[in-house]
């Protein structure tokens, strides 16, 4: 996806803004799903940010944005510290569990924002997350991008 790819170059000319106007600071996930949701509504008309899933294992989450046309949900991560960084996979792993049971997910494009660069192996992460992920019912494509 063209736009998750071109996420942090979006950011620039809000953070450096003409003499005057005020900067826009993207220090939080918050931040950053705000600018991906309005980069997104000129192209897509059905958007439904924080969709809840499906009770699975006994609990149910909120997918950041499941966009219904295109069977897709974006899932973006926000990597805080270092501490966060080893723990972004386990959180996607069981992320992506979860909106692979909601009937209208079969691809599921997991956007993980590394500012500060704490991840080491971010290509060993995408690598270890992309792909098909099947049960008995249900089969959901997962991609990765790390901004």
């Amino acid at each position: 996806m063209v736009l998750l790819h071109g996420l942090r170059r979006a950011m620039q000319p809000l953070a450096h803004r003409r003499k005057g106007a005020q900067q826009l600071t993207f220090s939080s996930e918050y931040d950053v799903q705000d600018l991906l949701h309005a980069l997104l509504r000129p192209w897509v008309s059905d958007i439904r940010p924080e969709e809840f899933t499906p009770s699975y294992a006994g609990s149910s989450t909120r997918m950041d944005f499941l966009l219904p046309v295109y069977a897709l949900v974006i899932e973006l991560k926000f990597v805080r510290d270092r501490s966060h960084a080893k723990r972004v996979g386990d959180e996607l792993i069981i992320d992506i569990d979860h909106y692979r049971a909601h009937p209208t997910c079969k691809t599921i494009w997991c956007a993980i924002y590394d500012p500060d660069h704490f991840l080491t192996n971010a290509e060993g992460l995408r690598t270890d997350l992309e792909g098909t992920r099947s049960s008995e019912d249900e089969e959901v494509v997962v991609k990765v991008t790390v901004m």
